[in-house]
């Protein structure tokens, strides 16, 4: 716990410094960047220890805050949602140093360092906290930093309203979380984490864990400031927020998990249901839009939902008493947190590497910045693969786990659990697929073909730094992928605190399933071997020849120009069009006119269906309600203390009565 505290004074020291050295030249990102990997470096030493099995580490502290103690534990649990926040934090700080140097002299940078600080400790904090004012005290501090975070440019209208969007969905999550733990705590006489037992409300509990919680990981329909605080905030802000920040959320649901007892069979399929909802429209949403930060937004909803589908398999393990359908869902949930943070982690570096080289991220002013960002572009080709589940890399991996445990569910469970994971089966196959549409659409929309406008013809690679980070996270993609066996059978620390199940049976569990991982991804780096085999026989064969090139027949085009390339939205129609229903994607044709038109013009654009369906109207009425309270509101100070008066009167009545 020593290492731990360190590091959290190394944030603390950061923070603080690059306040002090506010106007000192490079002094604030220096200090700033320095404190978020200083810190990073050493935390994620004993987190990986205990990750891997060491003993569980803990630090109680008397405080004056009733019902608890200032509490503090890192177990297996805590220490492998511990080591992404530290590889993500350290690899974003390396970043940003760069990232925001073009920043200097018109923006001041110390808030921007002083917040990713604050920012990481928060997070540190919620996934070591056991005492609930402490968890939701750093859960308010998280809101708070990534809030400012997102704002960074409040210059903009758009900014500022993704960050006030974000802020009331973090603050509705927090008050189900409020009342959770007032719940808890009640029952129990402590806020204590230790001290919670399971309750005859349990089902009760789970439901404000979900809410609460969800709200923070972006389950649909709770997303909705999802898409809009990532495209906001700078490129290393959004890898953090997308790649570990949101997983606090699915931290903190299993954590209560393991404080309910054993789970009821509804709440496995309630999180199928959810993670087939978040999985799907996260996807065919993603799909739909011409920002690359967006897309990646959207996708980050899919992921969570395919970590709550891992979830509620694991859930319905557990309750039918199938303990490899219950280790295998888990292991796949917990590492697909691990793969989604390091491949979406790359993506969103990848996005602002093309932001920062074309000065735009719309997905039909780019094209053909394979030539001149190569480096940028290999790694977003590894980071598609691998969010697409291909092998051998390693989001493979943990969708495989979740196939594994849906298959053992389907044939060897009864009809109450066969249909939950046929349907996880089935959902996860259509994910998967439209997943691959989704980024073959991305990589190739960006990177192949010709530039379509001139900034992107102008573009020029990222600098040495910002690539640096993206080769640290493309590496850790490919060995997560290489060494999946040996992952999976590490794992056993962590789900035996989540399942409470003996070390045997998870032990032969994740055995059995990583022989099935090593089979399938044997199969999976042989092909790519026998590609790359024939790739390298080709190029050695053609280099002892002369190469000529000549035009093949161009339809009646002599010279096509860039106009002619697909588009994002042409690339995707076949898909959103099939999907219309849910999408209700809006279409602007003016077609060619005459014998010798001049021109035509076709837009598409798609909104969130559960924003304008649902949120704006809710807060619509809701804004229209509070508007009668408005002859309350008479700016008088005298009224406002009679208010109060009145309150605390009728509050001492109900009390004596």
């Amino acid at each position: 716990m020593t290492a731990l505290l360190i590091s959290l004074l190394f944030f603390g020291a950061g923070a603080i410094a690059s306040l002090i050295f506010a106007n000192r030249g490079r002094w604030p990102t220096m200090v700033g960047a320095g404190g978020v990997i200083l810190g990073s470096l050493c935390g994620i030493v004993p987190a990986t220890r205990v990750a891997l099995g060491a003993p569980a580490q803990s630090l109680r502290v008397a405080w004056d805050v009733p019902y608890g103690s200032l509490y503090l534990r890192l177990d297996a649990l805590a220490a492998f949602f511990l080591v992404p926040i530290f590889v993500i934090c350290a690899v974003a700080a390396l970043y940003g140093a760069e990232y925001l140097a073009t920043y200097r002299g018109r923006k001041a940078l110390a808030p921007p360092w002083f917040f990713l600080n604050v920012l990481a400790a928060s997070m540190v904090t919620v996934v070591l906290a056991h005492n609930a004012v402490l968890f939701l005290m750093a859960w308010e501090t998280m809101a708070l930093s990534s809030f400012f975070l997102v704002t960074f440019e409040n210059e903009k209208e758009s900014t500022r309203q993704a960050g006030w969007i974000y802020l009331v969905a973090s603050h509705i999550g927090a008050a189900f979380l409020l009342v959770l733990f007032v719940m808890l705590g009640k029952e129990n006489g402590s806020l204590d984490f230790d001290r919670f037992t399971a309750s005859s409300g349990a089902g009760t509990l789970f439901v404000l864990a979900l809410v609460g919680f969800g709200a923070k990981a972006g389950f649909v329909p709770l997303h909705v400031w999802l898409p809009e605080a990532h495209p906001a905030a700078p490129s290393h802000v959004s890898a953090v927020m997308s790649a570990v920040m949101i997983k606090t959320g699915i931290y903190g649901l299993l954590r209560i998990l393991t404080l309910l007892g054993p789970p009821r069979a509804w709440w496995g399929w309630a999180l199928c249901a959810v993670g087939l909802t978040s999985g799907i429209a996260g996807v065919l949403l993603a799909l739909a839009q011409h920002d690359l930060k967006r897309l990646l937004a959207y996708s980050s909803v899919e992921n969570v939902g395919i970590i709550a589908l891992g979830l509620g398999v694991g859930i319905i393990g557990l309750s039918a008493g199938a303990p490899f359908i219950a280790v295998a869902g888990f292991a796949g949930a917990l590492l697909h947190v691990l793969n989604h943070a390091l491949f979406k982690g790359l993506l969103f570096l990848d996005a602002g590497n093309v932001a920062r080289g074309t000065h735009t991220r719309e997905l039909d002013h780019l094209g053909g910045l394979l030539k001149s960002m190569p480096a940028t572009g290999a790694t977003f080709l590894v980071g598609a693969a691998a969010i697409s589940g291909m092998p051998p890399l390693n989001g493979f991996v943990s969708e495989f786990l979740i196939y594994l445990a849906s298959f053992k569910g389907a044939v060897s469970g009864d009809a109450s659990s066969a249909v939950p994971m046929l349907a996880a089966i089935s959902g996860l196959a259509l994910i998967g697929g439209l997943a691959v549409v989704c980024f073959t659409q991305a990589f190739g929309i960006v990177f192949l073909g010709q530039p379509r406008t001139v900034h992107a013809g102008e573009a020029q690679e990222a600098g040495r730094a910002m690539l640096a980070a993206g080769f640290i996270l493309a590496a850790g993609c490919v060995l997560v992928g290489l060494f999946g066996a040996s992952v999976v059978r590490s794992m056993g620390p962590v789900i035996r605190g989540v399942t409470g199940l003996p070390s045997i049976s998870v032990g032969d569990s994740l055995a059995q399933a990583a022989d099935s991982v090593a089979r399938v991804g044997c199969f999976g780096a042989g092909l790519t071997a026998l590609a790359a085999l024939i790739g390298g026989a080709r190029a050695i064969t053609l280099a002892r020849r002369s190469v000529a090139s000549a035009a093949t027949w161009d339809c009646g085009y002599a010279r096509p120009s860039p106009r002619m390339q697909y588009t994002a939205s042409s690339f995707a129609q076949p898909v959103t069009e099939t999907f219309s229903m849910l999408l209700r994607t809006r279409q602007s044709l003016h077609g060619p006119q005459g014998m010798f038109p001049e021109g035509a013009e076709f837009y598409s654009r798609t909104e969130d269906p559960y924003q304008s369906l649902i949120f704006r109207p809710l807060f619509r009425a809701l804004s229209r309600a509070m508007a009668t309270l408005r002859p309350f509101q008479q700016g008088k100070v005298q009224l406002y203390v009679l208010y109060i008066a009145a309150t605390l009167l009728v509050l001492l009545l109900w009390e004596v009565a």
